[in-house]
């Protein structure tokens, strides 16, 4: 499955994922003004193997299929200072 990533320009940390690019009918219009403006990062294959850093290939193609997207969300606060201090 082709995923289109988007980034959040008002909440850093935050992605969305397309099956489609620039194809944002499945996102209700709440998530939307929620994310707010939206800036294209990448695309790539997204199969079950696949290794992503904040969540489960296989569960996210799981949720776009369900849904049309995904949304990753931003690491807790805990983990970026965690990081900042390592």
């Amino acid at each position: 499955m082709n995923c289109f990533v988007y980034r959040s320009n008002n909440k850093p940390g935050l992605y969305l994922y397309l099956k489609e690019k620039d194809n944002f009918d499945a996102v209700p219009e709440s998530l939307i003004k929620l994310i707010g403006d939206t800036q294209f990062s990448f695309e790539f294959d997204l199969g079950k193997n696949r290794k992503l850093v904040r969540a489960e290939a296989k569960e996210v193609v799981r949720i776009m299929k369900e849904n049309g997207y995904f949304l990753q969300m931003p690491p807790p606060k805990s983990e970026i200072l965690e990081k900042d201090y390592n």
